[in-house]
């Protein structure tokens, strides 16, 4: 069978291109289709492969400003001419999936998220915006493409039961939970006790509430390390007190020591999933996580980590005191992470599309009032302990 893989935009690496390395390694031969390609962005190892771009890519500044595009990209991705393939994985947080497909041939969605700009953050993402009138029309009218797109899917795979629930809210549909690959294998205890400081691995972006984490460190006058960047950097310099360091971004070898040395991992943000939690258990240290979204998938309360629960200095501050006076074993925290490692991704990933391949066809006779959606599932049981 023919094999296409779809991304939404290829000019950046990030979490949704960790998976899209995975996916090019079970599928060498499999062209990757996506809105805008700039390998500029990319590392070594996504350099040399088959891309193939829609019309935006001719585009003045669509490679470098590719949200700005975003009205166009519905059509950018129906323009893209996929009727030689059998299966198109599309791996999508916003348009990849709305790409046309033969009658006989499978689209099925690795979805990241449906596009939360577009469904149950569109009123933070506009919020106190002077262009909020023009925005509304545009949003509503994306929002649109969005559900159709979302039609065209005959499966959708996706990241956790946080994500989960939206697909079901937004689009009606279920979808079988495959977590993402953690390079579990890159990050490994070294044996000796924790040094005595606290760990943030993040995006510099206000969702991710790193202003909690230095908000606490001044508090309680902990040593905390931030590593990352983003346009929050400045706001943060201005507040971190002196037990504060602002480490920009670092490679994954320096990541990877910080992991191993730290007293814990700080994780304030309510994610979908959340990679640098696993990363950190596998290093054997725990996790002091807001007790919402994909933290309470991946972290054990009590076990590998804490939970605190609102987004507050005081509830942060609280959960340190209570892992100060706590002890973890760094074997269970490994242990844990070893759940998420890269080859049960490709495992799990695997079985899902080759049973959704040798499944039989049903044709489902139009206004017939009692058919089950094409490509409906049973609804997930919910996160395993």
């Amino acid at each position: 069978m023919r094999v296409a893989i779809t991304t939404d935009w290829l000019n950046s690496f990030g979490g949704a291109e960790r998976v899209l390395i995975e996916l090019h390694q079970m599928f060498p031969e499999a062209p990757i289709y996506t809105a805008v390609h700039d390998p500029a962005g990319l590392p070594k190892a996504m350099q040399g492969w088959d891309v193939r771009t829609s019309f935006l890519q001719r585009v003045p500044l669509a490679r470098s400003r590719h949200r700005a595009f975003l009205p166009l990209m519905p059509l950018a991705f129906e323009e893209l001419d996929l009727s030689a393939y059998d299966v198109v994985l599309t791996t999508s947080s916003a348009f990849a999936k709305g790409v046309l497909t033969r009658p006989d041939a499978l689209n099925i969605c690795y979805c990241y998220t449906p596009p939360r700009y577009l469904w149950d953050l569109y009123h933070e993402y506009v919020r106190g915006r002077s262009a909020r009138a023009f925005i509304a029309p545009v949003a509503r009218w994306l929002r649109r493409r969005d559900r159709v797109a979302a039609d065209r899917v005959d499966e959708f795979l996706t990241t956790s039961y946080e994500v989960a629930g939206r697909i079901r809210k937004h689009y009606g549909r279920e979808a079988e939970v495959i977590p993402p690959p953690v390079a579990v294998d890159h990050f490994l205890p070294n044996g000796q006790a924790p040094e005595d400081f606290y760990l943030v691995v993040s995006r510099l972006v206000g969702y991710k509430r790193v202003d909690l984490a230095v908000a606490v460190a001044n508090r309680l006058r902990r040593r905390l390390l931030v590593v990352g960047e983003g346009p929050e950097r400045a706001r943060l310099r201005a507040i971190a007190g002196p037990t504060v360091e602002l480490l920009g971004r670092l490679d994954d070898q320096a990541v990877a020591g910080l992991y191993a040395r730290c007293k814990a991992l700080l994780f304030p943000g309510h994610e979908d999933f959340g990679i640098t939690p696993v990363e950190a258990q596998a290093a054997g240290r725990p996790v002091i996580a807001y007790g919402r979204g994909g933290a309470l998938e991946t972290v054990l309360d009590g076990e590998t980590g804490i939970f605190f629960g609102e987004q507050s200095v005081d509830a942060l501050a609280d959960a340190i005191s209570c892992f100060e006076a706590s002890s973890f074993d760094p074997a269970d925290c490994r242990r844990n992470a070893e759940r998420f490692e890269r080859g049960e991704f490709r495992r799990r990933l695997g079985a899902a599309i080759a049973a959704r391949v040798s499944a039989p066809r049903v044709s489902i006779p139009p206004h017939a009032p009692d058919a089950p959606p094409i490509g409906a599932m049973a609804a997930p049981a919910g996160p395993p302990r």
